[in-house]
């Protein structure tokens, strides 16, 4: 299945499955997704990851097709599947994600009754020109790097937090937080924790991908950033920012890239005056249940 994704990735310019169900697929979890498999004879050609856990925002799936085998009806087989597991498991609603927004996978969402409700940008930058602002940190806030064993729970309790609105982030346990640290990338270098008067107020979790794992040069990623809702308004979100940029140009990285929704526009302009522009885009459509003639 990684190698049909690969291929998939390879050909489209963007990987058609998301981190967290690449991490499902390796570790599996608590609640079992199910997974979705076209094959001809020996060979898998089609894939699809169905996840019901989320009561509150319905089912969602992310699926692929082999390059060589796509314009035979296989990504409309791998929906129509994905809509019975929603009937059968859920309530009926599903999300489909599309990264890259291409636009075939548009087109088959919207025959198939889908809607588009979430847009989801990839921003970019170099880290050499132009060069980085010094980050000013506010009065009394020191960063230092994640200590595994010590910081886990006061970080899961600003995570949830500052993400208490975010579809995904802010639900995480501990279970998730060590699915990623036990992952070959994970650096706790990387990983800044700011504090003040011995609590944590906010966080800049770096990744780097490397070559090797995803066919190109190394690049640094802005992971999580998030700021306590009390510590909101005092340019930390900012100066933490620049903290991990300075971070990943210091590993002799050249260029960083970061995840933002687009609905929000605070974060989206923080970025942008920070020199990052738009590099892709990654929607999300969801089936709309007025139509259950599919």
């Amino acid at each position: 299945m990684l190698a049909l994704v690969d291929a998939a990735g390879i050909a489209d310019g963007a990987a058609p499955l998301s981190e967290h169900t690449v991490l499902h697929v390796r570790h599996g979890g608590e609640a079992p997704a199910v997974h979705l498999l076209i094959e001809e004879g020996a060979d898998l050609v089609g894939y699809a990851h169905v996840d019901t856990t989320d009561a509150v925002d319905g089912a969602a799936a992310e699926l692929a097709v082999h390059p060589l085998h796509r314009r035979r009806g296989l990504g409309r087989a791998l929906v129509r599947a994905a809509l019975a597991v929603a009937d059968e498991r859920a309530d009926g609603r599903l999300r489909l994600w599309s990264h890259g927004d291409h636009p075939s996978a548009s087109a088959l969402s919207l025959s198939l009754g889908f809607e588009r409700y979430r847009v989801l940008f990839q921003l970019r930058r170099s880290l050499l020109d132009p060069p980085l602002p010094e980050p000013t940190l506010p009065a009394g806030v020191e960063v230092r790097p994640f200590v595994p064993g010590v910081d886990e729970e006061a970080w899961l309790r600003v995570n949830a937090r500052a993400f208490a609105d975010h579809p995904e982030q802010g639900k995480w346990v501990l279970a998730d937080l060590r699915t990623r640290m036990a992952e070959p990338w994970f650096d706790p270098a990387g990983f800044l924790l700011a504090w003040r008067d011995g609590q944590l107020v906010g966080f800049h979790w770096t990744k780097v991908h490397g070559a090797g794992e995803h066919g190109h040069d190394p690049i640094g990623e802005v992971y999580v950033l998030g700021v306590d809702p009390d510590a909101h308004g005092g340019g930390l979100g900012k100066a933490l920012t620049l903290v991990g940029l300075h971070h990943l140009r210091g590993r002799g990285l050249e260029r960083a890239m970061l995840y933002v929704d687009e609905d929000n526009p605070g974060a989206v302009t923080l970025y942008r005056k920070l020199g990052f522009a738009l590099w892709s885009t990654d929607v999300a459509y969801r089936r709309r249940l007025v139509n259950r003639s599919v």
